[in-house]
């Protein structure tokens, strides 16, 4: 399986961080960040490990090219070339190397702009438009226009590199190590996910050792239902994925990404 989408990477990376870091502290899934402007106390659903999160926005990965005065040009894993245009309005951001499962950037409710640094996290550090440079690594957050081949961009973080490394480590391991998606099916102890990454359907199995966790509480597969956002985590028998952990995110039925249209546009 090929996985094209580094974006929809970027956002299980996040919220696999997110839920790890609940798991382990007992605490909410981080990305919930004092903003500014009104109603910034907002629920950063899709902030984590990665950085960023944007209710209701869509986000391009890629490798800068061109920089300019009020744009960027990257070209994306699939070898699409976008223009990611900025204006003063545009947060840009640099996501520290140290960031873990905090840092992530919520949109508040009144519209608000907050950034947290969440667990064992570092606060992301403010950029200008100059310091992106040529060959930097940025994911950006707004209004993609497949068209046009352009972006309107509400944020834009410039991803660290060693972050790259692991994302890319995970799109090379989805589906061997670990899964992401919304339960369609449950037969016993074999659950069936429409991926996250690839909008494709997959199957784990459970058996005696697996756990299951949701937010801070053991549950047990019997818990599990239908429409759930899981994360399995585990080791391919038998070419198929046999999950040592298994976390329900807890998200709304509607709150994990469609498949790559709804990260990045074809």
């Amino acid at each position: 399986m090929k996985i094209r989408h580094l974006s929809a990477i970027v956002f299980c990376f996040a919220l696999g961080a997110a839920v790890c870091a609940q798991n382990a502290n007992a605490a909410p899934l981080s990305g919930q960040d004092s903003g500014t402007g009104a109603g910034a106390r907002g629920q950063g659903q899709r902030g984590g490990g990665m950085g960023m999160g944007m209710m209701g926005g869509r986000n391009l990965v890629g490798t800068v090219t061109e920089v300019a005065a009020d744009h960027y040009t990257i070209k994306t894993d699939t070898g699409d070339i976008y223009t990611v245009h900025f204006s003063a309005n545009t947060r840009i951001l640099k996501q520290p190397a140290g960031m873990g499962a905090g840092g992530g950037m919520g949109r508040g409710a009144g519209g608000g702009m907050g950034r947290g640094t969440g667990a064992g996290g570092n606060a992301a550090q403010q950029l200008k438009p100059t310091d992106i440079k040529v060959g930097d690594i940025v994911s950006a957050m707004g209004q993609v226009d497949a068209a046009a081949k352009s972006v309107g961009a509400m944020a834009i973080v410039q991803i660290d590199p060693e972050r790259v490394k692991q994302m890319r480590e995970m799109q090379a391991n989805y589906g061997k190590t670990w899964l992401m998606g919304k339960v369609t099916a449950i037969d016993g102890v074999k659950v069936t996910v429409m991926g996250s990454v690839d909008n494709a359907p997959h199957t784990f199995v459970a058996d005696e050792n697996t756990t299951f966790r949701k937010r801070r509480d053991p549950i047990t597969l019997a818990d599990v239902q239908v429409g759930d956002v899981v994360r399995a985590d585990g080791a391919l028998k038998d070419g198929v994925l046999t999950a040592t952990t298994v976390s329900v995110t807890g998200m709304p039925a509607g709150g994990a990404p469609a498949g790559p249209g709804n990260v990045q546009p074809q």
